[in-house]
């Protein structure tokens, strides 16, 4: 497996500085994207856009929290983190409120899809106006609470850096919960924003 840390020249650990993760990113990426070498034979551009594409990859992974929690977890432990599917209780209720707004904004999508006459669209307009509010706030609802893993992450990674490499055991643990934590947020966040986008259309 490739180390996107290393290749990014980041230290290996839970939170990264996005600003300097960007910076450090465009200055390698400039110096070796293959639009740099067009005069260059067809192997060497492929071996460029394949260095470019690699470059490319560990950015995505180490820009995203949940993405750079796994490729750490799995650098550090041997292997992929099992996946858990039970929500944690903690997270019960947000659950129930995201699936049912969903759920009942699917119901109304529907309809809206099945209405051809000129005012039952233009009332049905106004009802979308309405569902796209109620999504938004939800949304900002689920920003607040990774706000708060955010901050959380930034936390575990002082006591990262200050625990010696062989005592991470127990911040890999909370790291593995915070892992899958983002992952709800981003899979709740993605359906919300899915169903925006089909409201305004």
């Amino acid at each position: 497996m490739t180390d996107y840390f290393a290749l990014l020249r980041a230290p290996r650990r839970p939170w990264l500085d996005p600003d300097s993760l960007k910076k450090t990113f465009l200055a390698l990426a400039a110096g070796i994207h293959p639009d740099r070498i067009h005069n260059a034979d067809e192997l060497e551009r492929a071996e460029a856009t394949r260095r470019f594409a690699e470059l490319n990859a560990a950015y995505n992974c180490l820009a995203e929290p949940k993405s750079r929690l796994l490729h750490l977890l799995e650098l550090e432990l041997g292997a992929k983190p099992n996946d858990v599917q039970q929500i944690p209780s903690a997270l019960a209720d947000l659950f129930a409120e995201v699936a049912t707004t969903c759920r009942n904004a699917d119901v109304f999508l529907a309809e809206k899809g099945k209405a051809t006459s000129p005012l039952l669209q233009v009332q049905l307009f106004e009802r979308a106006q309405g569902w796209i509010e109620r999504l938004n706030l939800l949304q900002r609802k689920l920003n607040e609470c990774r706000e708060k893993l955010t901050d959380e992450l930034k936390s575990l990674d002082e006591k990262w850096s200050a625990a010696a490499a062989d005592a991470h055991g127990n911040i890999l643990t909370k790291l593995e919960e915070l892992y899958r934590l983002f992952g709800y947020f981003n899979r709740w966040n993605n359906q919300i924003q899915e169903r925006i986008v089909q409201l305004s259309m």
